[in-house]
């Protein structure tokens, strides 16, 4: 009785070591559609429309948003200017444009982006 008390144990870790795991591990995440605002959407979730004056001019091809952030499709050395004086992240706290709001112009950069995110030569 001794000994079967001993090899239970292990018999049993054997036994349900042995059992095949069905889950698989997987991840999806779904973005959804590019924002569609007038002067551009910031490059942090929530993606929310960025005011005008946010982005400068090369940001734009034939008055279309290159994108920021997952929908950003400029080219991969792309650099343009932005007024981070619109950025939430440095305390902007004023209006910003509703999606579908028409653009106008008048833009003064203060710092260079990729469009992914990262700020680049700081404030000039």
């Amino acid at each position: 009785m001794r000994y079967l008390k001993i090899l239970a144990l292990p018999t049993l870790i054997a036994a349900l070591l042995s059992i095949p795991s069905s889950a698989a591990a997987q991840a999806s995440i779904n973005i959804g559609a590019e924002p569609v605002c007038p002067y551009g959407y910031y490059d942090v979730a929530p993606y929310n429309c960025a005011p005008y004056g946010c982005y400068g001019p090369e940001w734009f091809s034939g008055g279309v948003f290159v994108g920021a952030g997952p929908w950003f499709h400029g080219s991969h050395d792309f650099h343009g200017d932005v007024d981070n004086r619109f950025d939430p992240h440095h305390g902007y706290v004023g209006p910003h444009p509703e999606r579908g709001d028409k653009p106008f112009n008048h833009f003064h950069g203060n710092e260079m982006r990729d469009g992914r995110g990262h700020a680049e030569g700081g404030h000039r």
